[in-house]
């Protein structure tokens, strides 16, 4: 069995150790940050300060390999979230009464709940695992470096201790400081590519009230203007956010902040007014998120491995922007590849980085490639996309088959291209658009007027 320490303890990290501790190796957790999240949801969500994990307050969408990875390895975590309020959420629910099943249907299934429930119950069955050692208020200060090339990691410093280890798990992150201890050893550098994503979020928590209405009718969760989207994510308990993106350049973000200001903006999305409709209690300020990269963080180049004994995994590997909701998916796959060839791995772990590469690193450029139309989009305030591409997401929404499609793409089943490129989903496209010759493309949200008219004329304030 494999002593493996895993930097981090955040869901990758709690993923990866939970997963190599039902193996039965041997795993030593360190984590910064003393507290964990306990049986207060709320007020662990709302008033535990977590600097270094400013997504944490922010809505997260679950895909289908968080559900699907937790029911293969840790049924009983699943079975966990449910019961403290997590709810599914199969994406043919939009339609009442779901197609003829095909195979792969069952897991076009997105989680609903804040970040913190999945913490909570990661967290507790981490705990309950006897070969995982979990030291909390710990920070690892620097790694311990054998001779070789490439040279070998052997463990951590932990304060004035020397912790060994077969493997060491870096899951720190997207402020890991693991890429500057290994060039200040003297190792090749890791090999980064990032960008910088002009992009803001702006979002606001809700609990729908007990003696309150509790149903926004059947509305999509999306809308958008020329320069702005808008997007309600339903919760667990009750609970939702809705949330408000545009550029960082955008000269109305600041005031925003503001909630009253933020609540006018979003009645004017119907995504979003659907829900606030229903009058629920405020139960957050409104909070910004900016300064996101896209950041993909190899520690092999093209001479193999720039250090042994070692892989990351989790933001410290692959952090993108949050559009699509790809951090805790991808996550908890890595940390599932980890514990499945840890031996291997600890050995030589050049097969990992080439299973990164392959099945992880297309997400990543899919998300590049999105958020720079994105970006440019929002600055411009441009048009919707042209007419064919308009019509495969309006006719999603009325036909199984594209929305299939659809969701096989953000589930992360299948690429765009593969899914939307069959002949099946180009008649049904056609199908659509004969049926609907009047359709062009347009935007649901406010023009520039309407919403320039909600922000107040003092100096926005910066965020």
């Amino acid at each position: 069995m494999a002593r493996v320490a895993v930097i981090g303890g955040g869901i990758s990290g709690l993923g990866t150790a939970l997963m190599l501790g039902r193996r039965g190796h041997m795993v030593t957790l360190f984590e910064q940050d003393a507290r964990e999240a306990g049986e207060d949801l709320n007020r662990d969500f709302f008033d535990w300060d977590r600097p270094r994990v400013p997504q944490a307050i922010q809505p997260h969408s679950f895909l289908a390999p968080v559900r699907t990875v937790l029911r293969t390895e840790a049924p009983d975590v699943y079975a966990d979230l449910l019961a403290r309020g997590a709810r599914e959420y199969h994406e043919f629910d939009w339609f009442g009464e779901h197609p003829p099943h095909r195979a792969g249907d069952e897991d076009l299934v997105t989680l609903r709940t804040r970040r913190i429930v999945l913490e909570a119950a990661l967290a507790a069955a981490v705990r309950r695992e006897r070969t995982v050692d979990v030291r909390r208020g710990c920070w690892v200060r620097a790694l311990t470096i054998g001779k070789g090339r490439p040279a070998r990691v052997t463990g951590v410093q932990v304060g004035a201790e020397m912790h060994q280890a077969d493997l060491v798990v870096d899951a720190s992150g997207r402020r890991s400081p693991v890429p500057a201890w290994l060039i200040a050893a003297g190792c090749r550098p890791p090999v980064v590519d990032s960008h910088r994503t002009g992009i803001a979020y702006l979002c606001r928590w809700y609990r729908l009230r007990a003696d309150g209405p509790r149903d926004p009718g059947r509305v999509k969760t999306g809308s958008a203007a020329p320069f702005a989207l808008a997007g309600v994510f339903p919760s667990d308990n009750d609970t939702f956010a809705a949330s408000l993106v545009l550029s960082t350049g955008d000269p109305s973000r600041g005031a925003l902040t503001d909630p009253a200001v933020f609540e006018a903006a979003a009645r004017r999305f119907p995504a979003t007014a659907a829900w606030l409709d229903l009058a629920p209690e405020p139960q957050s300020a409104v909070l910004a998120m900016a300064g996101l990269d896209n950041r993909w963080t190899a520690l092999a180049d093209d001479d193999g491995p720039v250090v042994t004994g070692l892989v990351n995994a989790g933001d410290s590997l692959i952090h993108t922007n949050p559009t699509f909701g790809h951090g805790a998916a991808l996550g908890l796959r890595a940390a599932q590849h980890v514990a499945t060839h840890v031996d291997r791995i600890a050995a030589d772990p050049i097969d990992y980085h080439t299973w990164t590469a392959k099945t992880l690193r297309p997400w990543f450029d899919a998300q590049v490639t999105a958020d720079r139309a994105d970006e440019q989009r929002l600055a411009e305030s441009s048009p919707p996309a042209d007419r064919r591409a308009a019509a495969l997401a309006a006719c999603a929404f009325d036909d199984p088959v594209v929305m299939r499609a659809r969701a096989q793409v953000r589930h992360l089943l299948r690429p765009a291209d593969d899914a939307y490129g069959t002949d099946e989903v180009d008649r049904h496209v056609t199908a659509w658009l004969a049926a609907h010759p009047d359709f062009s493309p347009k935007h649901d949200g406010p023009t520039r007027d309407q919403w320039d008219a909600l922000i107040p004329s003092r100096p926005p304030v910066a965020v």
